[in-house]
């Protein structure tokens, strides 16, 4: 028998792409790209991670991240400094300007999830992230340890 409904993967991967694509929109007047965007926003989230930690939680190679991160040191957005106890390893820090960058996005970020759940009510749009960090931890891609 025919599927006549989208496979759930398809509608997943369909509004990751027009999220980006607003997402990318939303952040480029403040200097930012959506990676550096998440990566702040991670920071903002949980300071002092290294390359390896802030790269899994914003969905990064450490490779991309490392490109990422000496962006955002280059703007003066965050500051590294090394691990207590680990000479090699750098925690990466929000700096005040990392944090005012992140706070001028957030309006428009807002803006585009309000958009995004626009027909859906308190209680759906609870139910709707209850849902999707489900299927984030059935698919060991996060929010374990967050």
């Amino acid at each position: 028998m025919a599927r006549t409904e989208p496979r759930l993967a398809y509608v997943i991967g369909r509004l990751d792409r027009a999220l980006r694509r607003q997402l990318d929109d939303a952040v480029r007047p403040h200097g930012l790209t959506t990676p550096q965007y998440t990566a702040l926003s991670v920071l903002r989230a949980r300071g002092g991670l290294s390359n390896a930690q802030l790269a899994r939680r914003s969905f990064m190679t450490p490779q991309s991240m490392s490109e990422v991160v000496a962006a955002l040191l280059a703007k003066g957005l965050v500051r590294r400094d090394a691990h207590p106890t680990h000479g090699r390893i750098l925690l990466t820090e929000l700096t005040p300007a990392g944090a005012t960058a992140l706070e001028a996005c957030d309006e428009a970020v807002d803006r585009i999830e309000a958009q995004m759940v626009g027909e859906l009510n308190a209680s759906e749009r609870e139910r709707l992230l209850d849902s999707l960090r489900s299927c984030v931890r059935m698919l060991a891609a996060g929010f374990a340890d967050a």
